[in-house]
């Protein structure tokens, strides 16, 4: 009796584990070589509604910190909750989200070198999605490929890398989601970069709240947003800034501000 209470304790326990997983039965996971980065990586895809009976395309959103996209169980701030909003509005469109590398997190997310943080292997990072995954992803899944319909959307160093990404690929990411952008991160660098980019056209969402216990947040965003109309006319309304009152550094902002980022993206 004794040796089935602690079995019965055990099913219990270990039912209770695999009920904290929050992720739709329509996101799956694959791993695949990062020669690039020297590693491989874990991939989550989210599926539109209706995706396995229908033939149509999708437009794709490429996503950072994968980790903290889908599942609360292996988000420890919180997660983004991307299937659950998708699937409230009916979402014609594809998710990838890209597992961040951990203590190599910094070191794929940023362009350039910090002298405190170090970093700036974001050039390898982009390689890694551009030339590997995209190809992989557009092979597996019916998606529409042109820039217009992809997207690169992330959070603090995320959504610098993002904004990058669009610099460096603008045949392949026509949209961006950028929020709480670390323009901080080797800003002299990225400013020289500006000055030696003649043009820009993607589309792109920014987003920061006027609370992130940085006052360069917002300055440096608004820095990047006026470059941006500097390569194009305003009227033609491919960039928007919300700046959310009370908005703080963290997932709640992001989990919050992500479907208004969406719809107007799409």
């Amino acid at each position: 009796m004794k040796h089935f209470f602690w079995l019965l304790l055990l099913t219990v326990f270990t039912r209770t584990i695999a009920q904290q997983s929050t992720a739709s039965p329509r996101v799956s996971t694959f791993t695949i070589d990062a020669p690039q980065l020297k590693t491989s990586k874990n991939i989550w895809v989210y599926l539109p509604k209706n995706y396995s009976i229908s033939t149509k395309k999708y437009p794709v959103i490429y996503m950072h910190d994968a980790q903290n996209l889908f599942d609360a169980s292996t988000a420890p701030y919180g997660e983004w909750n991307i299937d659950e909003t998708l699937d409230s509005i009916n979402a014609q469109v594809i998710v990838v989200g890209i597992e961040h590398g951990g203590d190599k997190r910094i070191d794929e997310l940023t362009p350039y070198k910090n002298p405190k943080y170090g970093g700036g292997k974001a050039d390898d990072y982009l390689n890694f999605i551009v030339k590997t995954l995209k190809p992989k992803v557009d092979a597996t899944y019916r998606t529409k490929t042109n820039a217009r319909n992809t997207a690169i959307f992330g959070s603090s160093l995320g959504g610098l890398v993002s904004f990058y990404a669009a610099i460096k690929y603008p045949e392949v990411f026509g949209k961006v989601g950028c929020f709480s952008p670390s323009f901080w991160y080797g800003r002299n660098e990225m400013n020289d970069l500006l000055a030696q980019t003649k043009e820009f056209h993607a589309k792109v969402y920014f987003l920061c709240g006027d609370n992130e216990g940085d006052g360069d947040v917002i300055s440096d965003l608004k820095n990047i947003e006026h470059w941006v109309n500097t390569k194009r006319c305003e009227c033609k309304k491919l960039n928007k800034e919300v700046i959310v009152k009370g908005g703080q550094h963290n997932e709640k902002l992001w989990r919050e501000s992500f479907k208004k980022a969406y719809l107007w993206l799409f």
